[in-house]
């Protein structure tokens, strides 16, 4: 399908809307004229009034005049005299595109690149345009898939592509408002129904009669079947939106293979998953690590461990890059799946370009460090800017973990409180295991309906697992209150505890690991027994 058409199909996707819009108002004010030339009853002045209640939110969403526009991406906004290399490579894949190059380039946090062009008159007259690229794609890709990303956005230029989107965003903002004022309609009709019944149901019980059960069915009935009949069209608009949409990914495809090489462009299909993935993972488990304890890794660190974390772990994102995604994101995603785009590709005939631009595409930057380092001023909040910085991961990871194990309420901390009266302590509870109640407190503990049910030997087994995770937690808060405590940092694996080593006596051949183990589960055995884990423990310091 050409452009012309697919302009064609937008716009009659648009008339869709009003059309629909024009046969509601139609047939509301056909049903008052009806009633009124059949009577004057009260019965038609409250359809008049359900009427043009009704009428209100579908005039106002044919009349939204604007399409509103996207929030910008938080970034650094770069010139050609900071970073010539990149501005240099973007002005080049536009003009092998045959298209304009942006007048802005903005880098970001986020694992993705667009170009954005801010049309007029429904994408009829050109506007300028800004190329926002994500500084994890420029740490993870090549110069070579860098080139084949942006070619591809470009390709949406070259087709024609972005003069449609005008069109089709305007047209789901205009149902989405008007879905959305029903919606908000008919949950302030029933927010105000329950108050009704909640209220008399108060003053019966005042009375001394039985309170009613507040019944809100039905209530907004009438506001929730027009934001239906919305809905079924919002679902077709969208349908028939994507067929376009996803034909026009396709076809941007080809184009960066044709313009940056089949391989590159395949490859960089498959590397945007697997770092969009490993970024998410990067952020929860890294970057935002020391959060809780309200601090911050090294300057430039918090986006620039992205880095460390892909060289250190790329056995794991190698198995990954041949794990592609087989369906789309959403129904209404408007994009085709990986598998299907990346086997596309592949099927096209070899170009002789496997060696082209291998180098890393971090490599155009003119200072990355910097950049990274300023990208921390320019998208975290001020207030997380103000968190003090560790001097290195490893130290961020100790102050972390000994904030988390300070601050740690287990539900066998609370039941611990509740059954003795005290704080909940690692002494505390020692004591209670002694006087032979531990199984006494478990039962305080929220149980499964299984576990609160069996007993004896059951019901040890049921709870003995949630009491060692929870045990081990007050053991190692202990050891990291006396500065015992030391947290293995590392890029490719889990963060491992490291034990004092203790007496000799006291310990197995095989660590101090075991040795915790061990005795954490003498103290939870059929019949406990404290004293290894009491021998573990450092002596209690006694004051001068």
């Amino acid at each position: 399908m050409g452009a012309t058409l697919r302009a064609l199909r937008a716009l009659v996707l648009l008339f869709g809307f009003y059309l629909l819009s024009l046969v509601l108002l139609g047939a509301l004010a056909g049903l008052d004229i009806a009633l009124f030339t059949w009577g004057h009853g009260p019965v038609a002045v409250k359809v008049a009034i359900v009427s043009v209640l009704l009428a209100i939110p579908v005039v106002q969403g044919m009349f939204m005049l604007r399409t509103p526009r996207g929030e910008e991406p938080a970034g650094i906004a770069v010139t050609e005299a900071e970073e010539p290399r990149l501005w240099a490579l973007v002005r080049d894949l536009a003009a092998a595109t045959g298209t304009r190059a942006p007048g802005r380039i903005v880098l970001t946090a986020d694992v993705n690149a667009a170009v954005s062009e801010r049309s007029r008159l429904l994408g009829l007259l050109p506007g300028p345009r800004r190329l926002y690229l994500g500084m994890p794609l420029l740490t993870g890709l090549t110069e070579a898939q860098l080139r084949a990303v942006l070619a591809h956005e470009y390709g949406h230029f070259s087709g024609g592509d972005t003069r449609l989107s005008a069109l089709v965003v305007r047209g789901r903002a205009q149902i989405g408002r008007v879905i959305g004022q029903f919606h908000e309609r008919a949950d302030g009709k029933v927010a105000t129904e329950r108050a009704r019944q909640e209220a008399a149901s108060a003053k019966r019980v005042a009375k001394g009669k039985k309170a009613k059960t507040v019944d809100t069915r039905g209530t907004g009935a009438t506001y929730r079947t027009m934001a239906a009949i919305y809905t079924a069209y919002g679902k077709l608009y969208l349908r028939a939106s994507l067929s376009t949409a996803r034909a026009q990914e396709y076809a941007a495809d080809l184009a960066a293979a044709r313009i940056a090489g089949r391989d590159a462009t395949a490859s960089a299909l498959r590397e945007i998953p697997v770092l969009a993935a490993s970024h998410d993972f990067y952020l929860d488990s890294y970057a935002t690590l020391g959060l809780p304890a309200q601090l911050l890794p090294p300057r430039g660190e918090f986006f620039g461990g992205f880095g460390r974390l892909l060289s250190a772990r790329e056995g794991e994102l190698r198995k990954l890059r041949g794990e592609l995604p087989t369906e789309p994101a959403s129904p209404y995603d408007s994009h085709p799946p990986i598998a299907d785009r990346v086997h596309r590709i592949e099927a096209l005939p070899a170009d002789g370009r496997t060696e082209e631009a291998k180098g890393a595409a971090l490599a155009l930057l003119t200072d990355p460090r910097r950049t990274l380092a300023v990208l921390e001023d320019h998208v975290l909040t001020d207030e997380v800017l103000a968190f003090p910085r560790t001097g290195a991961w490893e130290e961020l990871l100790d102050a972390s973990m000994a904030k988390g194990l300070s601050s740690a309420r287990t539900p066998l901390h609370r039941a611990l409180a509740d059954y003795t009266g005290q704080p909940p302590t690692l002494a505390v509870l020692l004591e209670v295991i002694d006087g032979g109640r531990l199984w006494q407190l478990a039962e305080r503990m929220p149980l499964s309906e299984q576990a609160a049910a069996a007993k004896g030997r059951a019901f040890r087994e049921f709870v003995r697992p949630r009491l060692g995770d929870a045990l081990r937690t007050m053991v190692l808060a202990e050891f990291s209150a006396r500065s015992l405590l030391h947290w293995e940092f590392s890029w490719s694996r889990p963060a491992a505890v490291r034990l004092p080593g203790w007496a000799s006596e006291n310990t197995p051949d095989d660590g101090p690991e075991a040795a915790l183990e061990a005795a954490v589960d003498a103290a939870l055995a059929d019949h406990p027994d404290t004293a290894p884990l009491r021998g573990l423990l450092p002596p209690t310091p006694q004051p001068a």
